[in-house]
């Protein structure tokens, strides 16, 4: 079975600090490829410095076209909003039979895993790949059981960037460079399109 890590985001817009952990991933022997889900805009939740839906895709497919274990997918699109994990993992498995599904989440988000829907049910059924992020203290992971659970696997071995989305739009909002935050092609349609200015 090929196996699929799930990258779930807003990629608002998506940085080199994604395409690194994304790309390492899989390169590893977790996983056959990376497709990172581009969550839809929660109808409850207006931002505005949140892009359409479609142009936050076509930013990732700008970004990843010529690597061929990455894909960009607009799965949630379609789905009830707001979107949970365990609904997606539900419609993937039903319509790619052939396929293994595993998330890709940052340990940040560990802390709060067992407040999401039937997040029994995800580890049960799914790998979960947990990737470093800055600022973690150590005391939260120690006491963080899922991090042991048999379905879990840390990497320690990623690059960590402490690069975030909101950086980048408040450089550009500001007028101040974004060079080697973004690949040229991402860079290149955030500036024509005006975004986040």
């Amino acid at each position: 079975m090929k196996n699929i890590g799930l990258f779930f985001g807003s990629f608002n817009p998506i940085h080199i600090g994604h395409l690194v952990i994304a790309n390492h991933i899989a390169d590893s022997e977790l996983v056959d490829e990376v497709w990172f889900v581009v969550s839809p805009q929660n109808p409850f939740k207006k931002k505005d410095t949140l892009l359409e839906d479609y142009h936050r895709l076509a930013l990732v497919n700008e970004a990843i076209e010529e690597n061929e274990k990455l894909k960009a997918s607009n799965i949630e699109f379609g789905l009830p909003k707001p979107s949970y994990t365990i609904d997606t993992l539900a419609y993937l498995t039903e319509k790619y039979p052939k396929y293994k599904f595993s998330i890709i989440m940052g340990e940040d988000n560990i802390k709060s895993f067992h407040k999401w829907k039937n997040y029994e049910v995800i580890l049960k059924n799914h790998s979960v790949i947990v990737y470093p992020r800055v600022g973690v203290a150590e005391e939260i992971k120690a006491e963080n059981t899922i991090l042991s659970h048999k379905n879990v696997s840390v990497l320690t071995d990623i690059p960590v960037m402490n690069i975030s989305a909101s950086f980048i739009r408040k450089q550009i909002k500001e007028g101040k460079s974004i060079t080697y935050l973004l690949t040229k092609k991402v860079a290149k349609y955030v500036d024509e399109m005006n975004f986040y200015r």
